[in-house]
């Protein structure tokens, strides 16, 4: 039984905690007492702490007992965690969704002999894994993520609620999007080329430019067509184009009433209420991930796997959590069974390559019935 230190309890983080405990000791950490209570209330055989992963000396003595670290921290937080857990030599899975380039701590990594999975999630996370894959079967030439976290129940305006903070969502909206085309990066504005999708389950659905791609730019520079684009239901990329051309989003902070308030901030809280997601409100993830390009006996071929995943009642567990938290309790079990052993910094494309790594990720989902089906 190894000893797993998991830095974050929100709902990610908690839910891979619990997943973990099947098997491992888990101790569970937050800033927030009142956070771990809750999660201690859920699954009290889970071992809990108060941790401000910003003071790094603490942190360091904190996760030196552990076998492994896994980084469930804020966005704007996980970067700097993620180099403070590498510079103690542990070895972590990170599915901290952060705007610096992972890639950048490898050698760092490499000189401490530690192995980091970052990005290991959804999306980015099984998405790259099943392009890592199927970049050993085929000569790819093009790759497209549709993905979106939905509510069940649709509440005007948005038609939207969030796992996580809303800062964390407005960041996808304003965050320039990277894609690939015709073997040339592509940089355009978040919520552009807004199209119609169908899906069978949920029916019409809008796709965006999100800078989803992220490490794969770099790894993958041979496939000449690649770009993820986020899902929502019909509308709500409207509302939202409406509150960022007014200024809703600007971080630059603004005089009411002789206090200086940042847009940023005002808009964060108030969409607060309105699209957080309650412990028990039935949600879905829904993601199709299409690979073209010519098979090793030069054949057209064309890949696509789609994934509905809902809440789970019998657990209480979001399907984000499941689908998120999930990938990476796969990726944690599987480096701890000896089955990757490289040492550096992993997106998961450079995992998934990996015949064994990609059937043991995939088999672990279907345990938990979180099933990618390919048609």
């Amino acid at each position: 039984m190894s000893k797993i230190i998991v830095l974050g309890a929100g709902m990610v983080g908690s839910a891979m905690a619990i997943d973990l405990a099947k098997t491992h000791e888990v101790t569970i950490t937050d800033l927030s007492q009142k956070v771990l209570d809750t999660v201690k209330g859920r699954a009290n055989f889970l071992k809990t702490q108060v941790l401000d992963v910003t003071q790094t000396d603490t942190l360091k003595q904190e996760i030196s007992d552990f076998d492994l670290v896994i980084c469930a921290v804020p966005g704007f937080l996980g970067y700097q965690t993620l180099k403070v857990i590498i510079e103690a030599g542990k070895d972590v899975v990170d599915i901290s969704f952060f705007p610096e380039d992972a890639l950048e701590l490898d050698k760092l990594a490499k000189e401490n002999g530690v192995t980091a999975v970052v990005d290991c999630g959804v999306a980015p996370g099984m998405g790259n894994i099943i392009l890592g894959y199927y970049n050993e079967k085929m000569k790819i030439t093009d790759f497209e993520c549709l993905v979106g976290g939905l509510p069940k129940t649709k509440k005007w305006p948005f038609c939207y609620k969030a796992p996580f903070s809303p800062v964390d969502v407005i960041e996808e909206y304003t965050r320039p999007a990277r894609y690939v085309e015709h073997s040339k990066l592509v940089t355009r504005e978040a919520l552009t080329d807004c199209e119609y999708v169908e899906f069978e389950s949920v029916g019409t659905l809008e796709s965006f430019n999100s800078d989803g791609l992220r490490s794969i730019i770099k790894t993958m520079p041979h496939i000449p067509n690649m770009k993820e684009k986020t899902l929502r239901y019909p509308g709500h990329v409207e509302y939202i184009k409406v509150l960022k051309s007014s200024g809703f989003f600007a971080e630059e902070p603004i005089t009411v009433n002789g206090t200086e308030v940042k847009p940023l901030d005002f808009t964060s809280k108030i969409l607060f209420d309105e699209w957080k997601l309650g412990p028990t409100e039935p949600e879905l993830t829904v993601m199709r991930i299409s690979i073209k390009g010519k098979a090793m006996d030069g054949q057209d071929c064309s890949i696509i796997y789609h994934l509905h995943d809902e809440y789970d009642a019998d657990t209480e567990t979001s399907s984000m959590a499941r689908t998120t938290g999930y990938t990476a309790t796969a990726v944690a079990n599987l480096f701890l069974k000896g089955i990757f052993k490289e040492k550096g910094v992993f997106p998961p494309e450079l995992i998934g390559k990996h015949e064994e790594v990609f059937h043991y990720v995939l088999n672990y989902l279907e345990e938990r019935k979180v099933y990618y089906k390919l048609s």
